[in-house]
């Protein structure tokens, strides 16, 4: 190299200025590439002055926590049987809507949602004592729908809100990414446990704010309402879209 021919350096001291200049630009560069490739997914929320919403229920604004997070209530209902404690969840606050011919309370296993094209197993995710301190959990990363188990179960006997948590990604077709594009108030899905199978009809399609999702009206305990929570594909890094829906009564 021509620049190294005129400081008259040996060949062992230009070998060696190379292997530093290479360096200085592996360091200053290589982590930019790196990092901007990462996937993101999960959920997530951003400040925002007013929430997309497809029903009314308003979202308040906050600062900013770690995506693919799921936050819950920590005052109001949930405060009395501790949702950021170590205890069990409360028992709801309104009375039991009837249900005729509904199965018996069991856990979730599979939920079948048409109109958004939603059709997943679903498993139980228990929070960890670090989790219902924080008032936060982070499902396993997969397509699978998460029950929470600390909460309710559907069923004839149900005592409390059931729900379920999903992953929604970037670049990449994942189930739940339709909750935030499809759903509808008045869509029909289904949720089938061990005991048999309930259709539920969407009542509210909302987003929030990640960091005011544990405030939202959606921690009052409903005995056999549902509520799917997701990333918004929008901004998955910013904002939760939340499927309330309530059961169809049977004839």
């Amino acid at each position: 190299m021509p620049f190294l021919q005129r400081l008259s350096l040996n060949r062992g001291d230009r070998l060696l200025l190379l292997a530093g200049v290479v360096a200085f630009f592996a360091l200053t560069f290589l982590p930019g590439i790196v990092s901007s490739g990462h996937p993101s997914g999960g959920t997530g929320l951003h400040l925002e002055a007013a929430p997309y919403s497809r029903a009314a229920t308003p979202a308040s604004p906050g600062s900013a926590i770690p995506p693919d997070t799921f936050a819950w209530s920590g005052k109001g209902s949930a405060a009395e049987g501790g949702y950021g404690s170590k205890a069990v969840a409360p028992a709801a606050q309104q009375a039991p809507q009837k249900i005729p011919n509904y199965p018996a309370a069991a856990a979730p296993t599979r939920i079948v949602y048409p109109a958004a094209g939603l059709d997943v197993t679903i498993h139980p995710l228990t929070p960890t004592p670090e989790e219902l301190e924080s008032q936060a959990i982070v499902p396993p990363i997969t397509v699978d729908g998460y029950w929470v188990t600390s909460f309710g179960v559907p069923g004839a006997g149900s005592t409390n809100t059931t729900y379920i948590l999903g992953h929604s990604w970037e670049g990449r077709d994942a189930p739940f990414n339709r909750l935030s594009a499809a759903s509808v108030p008045g869509d029909v899905f289904e949720a089938t446990t061990a005991t048999g199978t309930m259709r539920y009809r969407v009542d509210s399609v909302d987003t929030y704010v990640k960091s005011s999702l544990k405030d939202s009206p959606i921690w009052t305990g409903v005995p056999n309402r549902l509520v799917l929570i997701s990333c918004y594909t929008e901004d998955p890094w910013g904002k939760n879209v939340v499927v309330v829906a309530s059961p169809v009564p049977e004839p």
